[in-house]
């Protein structure tokens, strides 16, 4: 496994080491050792997700303010832009992002440490997104910071068309307005 920071070192993309052959491939897509090797912790995952969502959605940013969550997250089909979000007020790079593409064929995934907001936007026809989170969901603590904040900037790939949002982050807070780790 490789593991590599991004610009916000916390925030890491995780790359396993992918056999394959004529007949397809394989890769060992967690070892809580290697990966706790990696963020320098040991981590403790309580829940897996897996959402599916078409060409356009985008989801995000979120986080849950009380009970906040780390998340591995990768694609099993399909294509998606990620997008982390420091939302720490003490941090040096706070309201700054990082984004990767993660996608079916590169296997890569994204550590998305708690204290930071989370989202992502279909780049494909579908998207299969999974993640493991490091404490329960817990909605009346979750909170939605605006997609495209311009204090923010986020550089949101060009999808061909507007995102698809839902009903609760179509009215997300400004990041200068949103509750946020101290």
């Amino acid at each position: 496994m490789k593991a590599t920071p991004t610009a916000i070192p916390e925030v890491i993309v995780i790359e396993p080491k992918v056999f394959g052959d004529a007949r397809g491939f394989f890769f060992e897509s967690f070892n809580g050792k290697a990966f706790d090797d990696a963020v320098g912790r040991h981590v403790e995952f309580v829940q897996d997700n897996h959402s599916r969502s078409g060409k356009g959605v985008l989801r995000g940013l979120h986080y849950q303010i009380q009970q906040p969550q780390g998340k591995l997250v990768r694609v099993t089909r399909g294509a998606v832009f990620d997008v982390a979000v420091d939302i720490r007020k003490s941090s040096p790079t706070f309201g700054k992002w990082v984004g990767v593409e993660l996608n079916e064929d590169n296997h890569k995934q994204l550590w998305v440490p708690p204290g930071f907001a989370h989202g992502f936007v279909v780049l494909s026809e579908t998207a299969d997104f999974l993640y493991k989170t490091t404490d329960y969901y817990a909605p009346q603590y979750e909170r939605s910071i605006l997609w495209d904040d311009a204090d923010i900037g986020v550089e949101w790939p060009d999808i061909g068309m507007a995102p698809k949002l839902s009903a609760k982050d179509a009215v997300g807070q400004q990041l200068s307005t949103a509750e946020v780790f101290s």
